[in-house]
């Protein structure tokens, strides 16, 4: 697997760094100047992008298997939710220490299990609707065309300006690394910040999982990733104040309650022998 460092629940709730980054040489800077940021990109083709660039990513991840623990508790947490909102997601778990998450255009929602074995049941039901909300409100559509747009603008495709063109498997490659890597704008992590407290109000889970999960975030900023998190988030609401704004959504609705965390999670595929008394 790409080496990816930790990020925390940050900029997809949650969003990793991938060493292999999209290389912007003088040809492709060269074509952004001839004036092909107009170029119209429809959700559609976004979506198509999107799942090719899945498809890579998944062949180059440890994706958890369908007898997996976390396999088994994913689809236990989040198998009703394939149909969230009229969108059509799709959902695997990539066997790594990171603590990341993500989602794509496509519908495509990818959980690293480092992060499930930090978060419980509720608090993954916040990450993972903070992540639909990023599909719902378009922001991993302007991500992937944003990754299009550096990856792609060669000669050969800015010479076909109104269109979207065909990718090489390297470029889809790359894509998939700059969606992963992607920082979305303040604005857009809160209103999905706003559809994760949302979600989990409608489904009627625990909202108070909402502020949880950006605590967890808060103290790993104040720990030994302080620095690289700190110039993660510089782009970014700071994590304790999005923790108080789901804590005050809360309040205003007489849903707050300090939030009691399950037992913390460990998955495991071994099984458990009880010892005979």
């Amino acid at each position: 697997m790409k080496t990816m460092k930790l990020v925390g629940l940050v900029a997809v709730m949650f969003t990793g760094t991938v060493n292999a980054q999209i290389n912007l040489g003088e040809k492709a800077l060269g074509a952004v100047q001839k004036g092909y940021a107009g170029f119209t990109f429809s959700d559609e083709e976004a979506a198509a992008m999107s799942k090719e660039a899945v498809v890579k990513m998944d062949a180059e991840n440890k994706v958890a298997g369908p007898k997996d623990a976390y396999t088994i508790r994913l689809n236990k947490i989040f198998g009703k939710h394939s149909t969230e909102n009229g969108l059509n997601l799709n959902y695997k778990v990539y066997l790594t220490k990171d603590v990341n998450a993500f989602a794509t255009a496509d519908g495509s929602v990818r959980v690293f299990s480092g992060l499930m074995d930090i978060m419980d049941d509720n608090e993954l039901l916040a990450v993972i609707g903070h992540e639909i909300g990023h599909v719902a409100n378009h922001d991993t559509r302007d991500a992937v065309k944003a990754a299009y747009k550096k990856e792609a603008l060669v000669d050969a495709v800015a010479s076909q300006s109104d269109k979207v063109a065909k990718l090489t498997d390297s470029q889809y490659a790359k894509i998939g690394s700059a969606m992963i890597d992607s920082r979305h704008s303040r604005q857009q992590e809160s209103e999905a910040d706003l559809y994760s407290y949302d979600f989990m109000k409608r489904h009627k889970y625990n909202v108070n999982a909402v502020e949880s999960a950006f605590t967890i975030l808060a103290k790993m900023n104040e720990g030994t990733e302080s620095n690289f998190l700190t110039r993660m988030l510089s782009s970014h609401p700071d994590p304790k104040q999005r923790a108080e704004d789901a804590k005050q959504r809360a309040v205003a609705d007489g849903l707050y309650k300090p939030y009691v965390k399950k037992a913390a999670v460990k998955t495991t595929t071994k099984k458990v022998v009880k010892k005979k008394k």
